[in-house]
């Protein structure tokens, strides 16, 4: 076993924020191989039951779960901060060019290492992560984060049409690969698959049918794609596809609805299709800096807490703007003041957070897995300094209740903010 002893954030079954000013977590090797968690709370009450326990004392420091990134893309890395007048234009002459580079496995493999580094920078301890077409792009993400003891999530995209050739995959060839993927990693050690149609627009018909028959085929494995981000993606995907009721309807059409199925962005929705998502349990990743930096408009959040569908935050690189979870918590609480459908709403910093670690654990089907501080958990957290700079260490030393520090943290926070990361118990 090991203990820490610092302040610690959990949260309850419900979501409500725990604080433990003056906490204590223990870990201990799990049935599975890798470390979880055995008790966290108050120090004084847990400390007599554990007096034998190796300690660590972290005075001044916050234990927290690690991030949550519900939907992020590591061919992206070289093209964060591309300028486009929009989504498809940015695909164009960005991402395409760029993911066509990931045929070279040595390519893969360098982004892979510094996409898993740069995530554990910034506290993040779990995607669900898009590669690109290439199947050599999935081995590389998924060796390189076997190696590091993560949990991660990536597939191969499908994409059979209105792409460039050397991004565009064969229909046939796709699903067989696809299906030789979740075979050979869903389920190696902390490593997860999801069937990745890239968005319906790239996707003929046979292929969403053949995505649809893989995800019966195996229920245990993700299903992750695009929707609803952009208008003029949305008329085009309504063009290809006349017989389905919206474009999210498209991928209910074809099979691709149900747990474990997260689709990104989800802004220009409808009340159907905020029933469809909570009637077939399936989640939105919520990309704020993303949907700000490519004007795609705004989540939202009053609309989709009403319908009670899953929904967690994002980063969505490279159209997102940072793998900070920071950053993204705070866009998302901007966002969340201009609403659409209904008036906008000022998210509690508590709840942004929880958006971010259990609730984001929870769109993925894995409550009580990752993402929480709690018996039972993976023990992946993070170690954060709430007086990293001067000016957080000033706010932070006025903050009058934990929404106050919280939210300091959020709008000062950065990865000065992360002391340490925490992967099954093991500092990275």
């Amino acid at each position: 076993m090991q203990a820490w002893r610092a302040s610690l954030l959990r949260f309850d079954a419900d979501g409500t924020a725990v604080y433990d000013r003056d906490g204590l977590l223990v870990t201990a090797p799990g049935p599975q191989g890798w470390r979880v968690i055995v008790a966290a709370g108050d120090f004084a009450t847990l400390a007599p039951r554990f007096a034998a326990v190796p300690l660590q004392h972290l005075p001044g420091r916050i234990l927290a779960p690690g991030f949550i990134d519900l939907h992020v893309h590591y061919p992206q890395l070289d093209v964060i901060g591309s300028p486009a007048e929009g989504l498809l234009p940015w695909l164009e002459h960005y991402t395409f060019p760029a993911e066509a580079r990931f045929a070279n496995p040595e390519h893969a493999t360098e982004l892979a290492g510094l996409f898993l580094d740069e995530l554990a920078r910034h506290g993040v301890t779990t995607a669900l992560a898009f590669s690109t077409s290439h199947p050599a792009s999935v081995d590389a993400l998924f060796s390189a984060a076997r190696r590091r003891g993560l949990r991660l999530i990536t597939g191969k995209c499908l994409q059979d049409r209105h792409s460039p050739e050397a991004v565009r995959d064969e229909t046939e060839q796709s699903l067989l690969d696809t299906e030789a993927l979740i075979q050979r990693w869903h389920g190696v050690d902390r490593l997860g698959y999801a069937i990745t149609p890239r968005f319906a627009p790239s996707c003929s018909e046979a292929q969403l049918r053949g995505a649809g028959t893989l995800a019966a085929r195996y229920p245990d494995v993700w299903i992750q794609s695009h929707v609803a981000e952009n208008r003029d993606e949305i008329r085009w995907a309504r063009a290809l596809f006349p017989n389905s009721r919206s474009y999210l309807a498209i991928y209910d059409d074809h099979g691709l609805m149900r747990e474990r199925a997260v689709y990104a962005h989800c802004i220009h929705f409808d009340a159907d299709d905020r029933a469809l998502m909570r009637q077939r349990h399936t989640a939105a990743a919520v990309c704020p800096t993303s949907n700000l930096f490519l004007g795609s408009g705004f989540f939202d959040f009053a609309a989709a807490a009403e319908a009670g569908f899953l929904h967690g935050l994002a980063s969505d690189v490279g159209g997102g703007t940072s793998l900070s979870p920071f950053r993204t918590m705070l866009a998302a609480y901007e966002v969340a003041r201009e609403g659409q459908t209904k008036p906008g709403v000022s998210l509690p910093a508590t709840r942004l957070w929880w958006l971010h670690t259990a609730g984001a654990a929870a769109a993925l089907g894995l409550a009580g897995v990752v993402g929480n501080l709690a018996p039972g958990c993976d023990a992946d957290f993070i170690v954060l300094d709430p007086a990293a700079t001067p000016l957080l260490a000033r706010r932070s030393g006025q903050a009058r209740s934990l929404e106050e520090l919280l939210m300091a943290l959020i709008v000062l926070g950065d990865d000065r903010a992360v002391v340490s990361v925490h992967v099954a118990g093991a500092q990275g």
